[in-house]
């Protein structure tokens, strides 16, 4: 059974809280609170400040709208499922979140910018943030599917990771980002990447 989140890491739609210590934090100008459980009003909005490439760029290929179904599920916040949001000031709208989902000590992270907020430090900030939240709930390795023009996400993953591993899969490539010296990242197809690689270096 997989450990759940650190105290106050999440607290549903019910107000049942997931015990710990993850509360509204400020960093660098930004401020990130934990997504509340069946939260979809939050995700449109951040959905509705992400322009058409964008979109493509996170859900890999065009993305007009997101139906209920999609949108339920991406407000899913549990022992498995944790999101985080993040505010600029004078901004009321959300503007970026980062989604982790856990199997055991591995999760599968997803990061979403707003147009307006991009270049502003809001990726990096959550990048962090979602890093300390899983080390502290016993996640070593990070998945991530990126579309292969998006250096922004790439400098993030490598600037998170102890070793870093990807390889291409059509024009996207799949990271396996080791957040602790040792975790495994398999096998590195992409010339610039090795098994193994020091990202610190």
């Amino acid at each position: 059974m997989s450990r759940g989140w650190p105290a106050g890491a999440t607290r549903d739609a019910a107000g049942s809280p997931h015990d710990g210590v993850v509360h509204t934090r400020h960093i660098k100008g930004v401020t990130v609170r934990p997504l509340r459980n069946g939260d979809t009003a939050t995700i449109a909005a951040l959905f509705a400040g992400l322009g058409p490439e964008s979109r493509a760029k996170r859900f890999g290929g065009a993305k007009p709208r997101l139906t209920e179904r999609e949108l339920a599920a991406l407000a899913r916040v549990d022992g498995e499922h944790h999101v985080l949001v993040a505010y600029m000031p004078g901004d009321a709208r959300p503007a970026g979140i980062a989604r982790l989902v856990r199997d055991g000590t591995t999760a599968e992270i997803a990061f979403a910018v707003a147009d307006v907020h991009q270049d502003r430090g809001v990726g990096s900030v959550l990048t962090r943030e979602l890093v300390d939240v899983a080390r502290a709930a016993g996640i070593t390795t990070f998945h991530a599917t990126v579309a292969g023009d998006n250096p922004r996400a790439v400098s993030l993953l490598t600037r998170s990771a102890k070793t870093l591993g990807v390889r291409w899969r059509g024009g996207e490539r799949e990271f396996v980002v080791a957040l602790e010296a040792g975790a495994p990242t398999g096998d590195c197809a992409d010339p610039e990447c090795r098994p193994g690689l020091d990202a610190a270096a």
